[in-house]
């Protein structure tokens, strides 16, 4: 199961463990993504009676990595590997990735591959897989449960965010358009698990982009409601996003008309649109 855990304003550190029922009893490891703050993954590891195995860093921002070390310190002696991008420096990382690198989180029994993602910033990568086999046996079935890892899921951080994508603080409008082009490439039924709670607002922006689609205006309205329940807008997924997100839909005629109202003559191409809409978000 894939567990958030809140952070700061509206971040959200992701808890993987097996399911807790008896026939896994013995088994409580747990690993964490991007765990900014240790203290509230402490409180969610010992509510659940469970061990920290590993760590898995998407990237270097504070709000992402702040808690590794006060985790890490707490387990003096124990085996937590902590795995990161190979491009970026971040401290305690034991084993650094690149794109199509692969790992085993065994005690889990889950498989993930590294995926390079440059733009929000230089060295930015995310994690696919699922359970042993499914990177290579990945299905384009839709499923619904939220918490089962029965489908492929993906770890991007600050990249891709629901209806949305990160800010281009390290990266070119190229980098990231090409990042979000091989999430969006991702199997559809894959669960797409972001760093923050963005929702509602990229959501806002996505309907000025595109008044009139209904996806957008159907998805905002059970986001506002969701976030009402006080309850997570994730994960999505990636058919959704093809579907919703402004940012995977430079391609569509509509966005491209919206990008050159806001900057007539960058609806001609698919990048000259994603830059337009990036820079418009980012005044939005």
């Amino acid at each position: 199961m894939v567990i958030p855990v809140p952070a700061f304003k509206d971040n959200y550190v992701w808890l993987l463990a097996r399911d807790l029922e008896p026939a896994h009893a013995g088994n409580r490891a747990a690993a964490v993504v991007d765990p900014g703050d240790a203290a509230p993954v402490e409180v969610a590891l010992a509510e659940r009676g469970l061990t920290l195995r590993a760590i898995l860093l998407t990237h270097h921002h504070r709000d992402h990595v702040g808690g590794v070390r006060a985790l890490l310190d707490a387990r003096r002696g124990e085996d937590v590997a902590v795995y990161g991008p190979a491009g970026e420096a971040i401290d305690g990382v034991t084993r650094p990735l690149k794109g199509g690198d692969r790992i085993a989180l065994d005690a889990l029994d889950l498989r993930f591959e590294a995926i390079d993602i440059p733009g929000h910033t230089r060295g930015h990568i995310a994690y696919y897989g699922g359970p042993a086999g499914m990177i290579d046996e990945a299905n384009d079935d839709a499923g619904n449960d939220a918490h089962e890892l029965s489908e492929p899921m993906v770890f991007c951080g600050d990249t891709l965010f629901a209806a949305g994508c990160g800010r281009l603080f390290e990266g070119t409008p190229q980098q990231m358009h090409a990042s979000l082009s091989r999430l969006a490439a991702l199997p559809s039924n894959t669960r797409v698990y972001c760093g923050h709670e963005y929702t509602v607002a990229n959501l806002r922006f996505a309907r000025e982009v595109e008044p009139d689609s209904a996806a957008v205006i159907a998805r905002e309205r059970a986001a506002i409601a969701t976030r009402e329940r006080g309850a997570p807008t994730l994960p999505s997924t990636i058919a959704l996003e093809r579907a919703t997100n402004p940012f995977l839909r430079s391609d569509e005629p509509a966005v491209r008309r919206a990008a050159d109202i806001k900057r007539p003559g960058a609806g001609a191409s698919a990048i000259e649109t994603f830059t337009a809409i990036r820079q418009w978000k980012d005044s939005f």
